[in-house]
């Protein structure tokens, strides 16, 4: 008889313990989606469900562990931060300019130097239309030195890269901080399991970085510290500004024309919608530092209205043309690439 009454505690206790068990799991469980689901604010992303993906070409090459939640410092791009703007032109700078251009046209061959000599004139003081010139010319040199299969002699920022047995386009983007899309590209790549041991490519050696200046509606996009090319951008309205100072690129916050629900109306938008509004592409953003430090919901996205762009119209996100959010896209690495806010 003591031993069934011991054998029944014993079946009760362990009862018990069966019951807390599916108790901390379940508590557990919501704690994790929790964890999980966008901490938003008033930005675009609001209402944003959670979208499939872009799928990984590369399926046979295992990817890395994604980034860890918590961002470890990195070293901090110089992306120009002070441009002395002044009412009159610098004549300093206008012969330099001259003769920059003058050596790009006789020396083809000495586009790096050029190159650089122009992006230090980003540091000094200039008139708005020296500084329109300037950057003209350095996104025209892009097409050269950046985004043609061409490298050039003495250049730091891009080389050529011979290709190792097992070698995939992915594994090579990661060693040199930019995404294996942009490799492909610039070296007309059409597969990337298609890589050949032995074959020599150009590889760029990231990261892209972005600055945004909020008052006159620009992004300009860095590849480190040397200037690419510049974009207009539509930003938050005076009631829901788009912060200011230092953010990073989301890690497994680039995702391709996400489902999104207006917030405002409830409506529900999916990518195939005639006026789904989000655009091509979606570059989600944590603020690290500044107004921007802890920070989420915030996103550089596109648009279906270009009337949008070059104006404070948006819940907080950074909206480009399509074309060009999708150019952007492929440049910037998550976990990486800085985007600068700046007034």
């Amino acid at each position: 008889m003591n031993n069934y009454r011991s054998h029944g505690r014993q079946k009760s206790k362990k009862g018990k313990w069966i019951i807390v068990l599916i108790f901390l799991v379940f508590a557990a469980f919501k704690i994790y989606n929790r964890n999980l689901s966008p901490a938003f604010t008033f930005a675009d992303e609001s209402k944003l469900s959670i979208p499939v993906v872009e799928p990984d070409i590369e399926d046979s090459s295992p990817l890395p562990a994604i980034t860890p939640k918590i961002i470890k410092p990195i070293s901090e791009p110089n992306l120009h931060q002070i441009i002395k703007i002044s009412p009159e032109s610098n004549p300093e700078l206008t012969e330099s300019f001259d003769d920059i251009l003058t050596c790009i046209e006789t020396d083809p061959a000495g586009t790096i130097q050029e190159r650089d000599r122009l992006n230090e004139m980003l540091s000094t003081t200039m008139s708005q239309q020296q500084l329109a010139l300037v950057k003209k010319q350095l996104s025209s040199l892009s097409e050269k030195w950046l985004f043609d299969r061409d490298v050039f002699s003495g250049d730091k920022l891009c080389g050529s890269y011979e290709v190792k047995p097992g070698d995939t386009a992915g594994d090579i983007g990661r060693r040199f901080n930019v995404p294996y899309e942009i490799l492909m590209q610039i070296n007309n790549i059409s597969n990337p399991k298609a890589l050949r041991a032995g074959e020599t490519i150009k590889i760029i050696n990231g990261p892209f970085h972005c600055r945004i200046n909020r008052s006159t509606f620009t992004m300009d996009l860095f590849l480190q510290d040397t200037f690419v090319r510049s974009f207009m951008v539509g930003l938050g309205k005076p009631e829901m500004q788009t912060p200011t100072g230092r953010w990073i690129v989301k890690p497994g916050g680039k995702l391709i024309s996400p489902t999104w629900t207006d917030p405002d109306t409830g409506k529900t938008y999916d990518a195939q919608d005639p006026d789904y509004p989000l655009g091509a592409r979606w570059i989600g953003l944590e603020g690290i530092e500044g107004n921007a430090k802890g920070r989420t919901g915030f996103a550089i996205h596109g648009t279906n209205n270009p009337q949008q762009l070059g104006v404070a119209g948006s819940r907080g996100c950074i909206r480009l043309y399509d074309d060009d959010v999708k150019s952007v896209y492929v440049l910037l690495v998550p976990g990486v690439s800085q985007v600068l806010i700046v007034e």
